[in-house]
């Protein structure tokens, strides 16, 4: 007989019979182990469960048994074997917890008892192998866990890089009162935006939308700010003047999101405000809803202007547009998830909305997302960014109303 792996444990007050059956089931090629009580088998329990047990123990016994397999987390049939052939003893059995019952002699009929034992292990085998794919689901459960809990921190960590990135709030440069605004759909944000002054007069400020979210997205705005960083740098070594002109600023990004290979592209509108020449210069990188450019006591409106995105063709060309500011002004820079948590259903009526707002007097980033409820929408369906630049010269005041 081949040799077998599984364990069979055998519970009989009653010697012979248990001997008896200890040999068949030997001689089957299982590994047996007796015990003539309850008392006596419960070592087992602490190390090595048997895969089946055999006792001729009362109902109660049979109960207390089928308790402690249960609370070891095991499957393991309890056959009940009696002499006795009353219905009424196999049912009380059965109820306690026996999964089958054998009649005494058990092995002096030889073809039930392999049928039961054929049954209780084919049971055995599928509940060992349920046993193993729940614990190779729990393991890839942990592991997810795990893998989530460390994806966050990282969220988190990158999170905390593109904050530290963004310029401060509520900064005067040049005569020019600028805030921003950037909430993101997800940890990590695909929106960027950056203002700085690049000469004395002279004030650049722009707004980027990555395609995508997450953190290959991401990893592009660390991209801008570092070539933004450069251009700067480039300029006061006296190596490059590209930053003071928008369509070469484009021209930078363009060839460095390429040379990337992340298959990224941006939309950008980049605007630089020249105080002592009163007028803003700026290049559209098919950035979408363009600025709102208000005057005090005057039109506000959209700017005007397209242009190609940023980072998909090799020798693309941006113009470059000119708007006069020769009166007091307001600038609003979004990003298109603004749209998203507009109410209405249209683009077009989308855009009239936001026009209404910023020419009812929002032109802060605060009065913005007051008006639009930003701080209660907990799940944003898209980034969303704001850029507010409020005149301060020529009798405004140095702190925008709302």
């Amino acid at each position: 007989m081949t040799s077998r792996t599984e364990r069979i444990l055998i519970i009989d007050a009653d010697e012979k019979a248990r001997t008896d059956l200890a040999r068949y089931l030997e001689a089957r090629g299982f590994y047996v182990t007796g015990y003539p009580d309850l008392a006596g088998a419960k070592a087992l329990f602490d190390d090595n469960i048997p895969d089946v047990i055999f006792a001729d123990l009362s109902p109660e016994a049979i109960r207390d048994l089928a308790n402690r397999l249960e609370e070891a987390e095991t499957f393991t049939p309890i056959v009940a074997c009696s002499s006795s052939e009353s219905s009424a003893d196999v049912v009380s059995a059965l109820r306690a917890g026996a999964a089958d019952f054998v009649l005494k002699p058990c092995n002096d009929d030889k073809g039930a008892l392999d049928d039961v034992l054929g049954k209780l292990f084919d049971r055995v085998r599928v509940n060992r192998l349920n046993q193993l794919y729940r614990q190779e689901l729990e393991e890839a459960n942990r592991d997810l866990r795990d893998g989530i809990a460390e994806l966050r921190a990282d969220q988190r960590a990158g999170r905390k890089v593109q904050l530290r990135m963004l310029p401060e709030h509520e900064q005067v440069m040049s005569g020019l009162h600028v805030d921003h605004l950037i909430k993101p759909s997800l940890y990590l944000s695909g929106d960027f935006l950056d203002y700085f002054r690049i000469s004395d007069d002279k004030v650049l400020v722009y707004i980027a939308d990555v395609s995508g979210h997450g953190a290959s997205s991401a990893f592009v705005t660390v991209l801008l700010k570092n070539l933004t960083n450069r251009l700067q740098r480039n300029l006061r070594r006296g190596s490059s003047e590209d930053i003071l002109y928008p369509d070469r600023f484009l021209e930078r990004i363009n060839s460095e999101l390429l040379d990337t290979g992340l298959g990224k592209h941006v939309t950008v509108f980049v605007g630089i405000i020249s105080l002592s020449e009163r007028k803003l210069n700026y290049a559209v990188g098919a950035h979408f809803p363009m600025p709102i450019l208000s005057f005090e006591g005057g039109e506000t409106a959209f700017l005007e202007g397209s242009g190609l995105p940023v980072g998909l063709f090799e020798t693309p060309e941006w113009e470059v547009y000119e708007v006069p500011l020769n009166k007091p002004f307001h600038l609003t820079l979004f990003s298109d998830g603004i749209l998203e948590v507009i109410r209405e259903k249209g683009l077009d009526e989308k855009e009239r909305t936001l026009l209404e707002l910023v020419s009812g007097g929002r032109h802060t980033v605060a009065s913005l997302s007051e008006a639009l409820d930003l701080d209660q929408i907990t799940e944003l369906p898209d980034d969303i960014a704001i850029v507010s630049v409020t005149d301060t010269m020529n009798g405004s005041d140095n702190t925008p109303s709302k």
